[in-house]
């Protein structure tokens, strides 16, 4: 209940800060010698909130469905790209995470290349991954790719982290007990990795959904909330209070993704606890 209000206050301040910029700056921003430093504050760069809150419940289309409507379903297209990804990258992690922790040859061979990984753009990597896989998976499985991409990361260094964290009297006890590599791993790394897997998994699933939006924006995946993005943006001129309402529907959905993972870990955790 604690976070719960901690988290409500947070957004009282932003969107009070938002409307107070508003109100106090100048319409075309705060500029210095010459180079605006701060936003626009006019409606069209920057709506009312209220206003934003109003759009989501006025059809999409004159006639047509609310917006609210549209992007709840599009945020469970999302979603579905979001969880294939987000398994095949905590699987590649964990996986990498594993052969890094059993061989330090393979440790130190692949780690610097599971950094080096992430120093890519996604924007000029998300058309490259789409037009590899374009011949032999469907669309939304390129989206996926993508999204894994991103995932396996976290998971990645924070397993080998936690995997490493048990203390050396821990494991020489393991292996006075002639335990074997694997019952070692299973009986006391991967309980010990548990505090540093948790949180690891939810950057992986805010990156995630990261990745899922920008692969649908690079390969013009339909249905999903990177669509509508798009399209939502091609009315900023018109609508701008229009263009929030997707961008606060992918901000929602990263966050109901992090709201699951957090009460896996809590139920994780209330299962590990005799």
């Amino acid at each position: 209940m604690r976070r719960l209000l901690g988290s409500l206050a947070l957004v009282a301040v932003a969107a009070g800060a938002w409307e107070s910029y508003k109100a106090l700056a100048p319409d075309d921003g705060v500029s210095a010698f010459g180079v605006r430093v701060l936003p626009r504050a006019d409606d069209q760069a920057m709506p009312h909130l209220w206003a934003v809150l109003a759009r989501l419940g006025e059809p999409e289309l004159r006639g047509g469905a609310p917006i609210w409507e549209v992007l709840f379903e599009a945020c469970l297209t999302t979603f579905g790209i979001v969880a294939v990804g987000l398994a095949v990258g905590v699987l590649v992690g964990a996986l990498l995470a594993v052969l890094m922790q059993r061989s330090g040859f393979a440790e130190r061979g692949l780690l610097p290349y599971v950094v080096l990984s992430q120093t890519v753009p996604l924007v000029a990597l998300a058309p490259a991954i789409a037009g590899w896989g374009g011949a032999i998976m469907p669309q939304w499985a390129t989206v996926s790719v993508i999204a894994a991409y991103l995932a396996f990361f976290p998971v990645a260094i924070g397993l080998l982290r936690g995997l490493q964290s048990p203390a050396p009297e821990a494991v020489e006890l393991m292996d006075s007990y002639s335990a074997s590599w694997w019952a070692t791993l299973v009986k006391l790394r991967l309980p010990a990795s548990l505090p540093f897997l948790f949180p690891a998994l939810r950057l992986a699933g805010a990156a995630a959904v990261v990745g899922a939006v920008v692969g649908e924006i690079s390969t013009g995946t339909g249905g999903g909330i990177g669509r509508l993005v798009i399209e939502y943006s091609r009315e900023a001129t018109t609508d701008p209070a229009k263009v929030y309402t997707a961008m606060l529907g992918a901000a929602l959905l990263g966050l109901a993704v992090t709201g699951l993972l957090t009460l896996g870990q809590r139920l994780a955790a209330r299962g590990a606890t005799p």
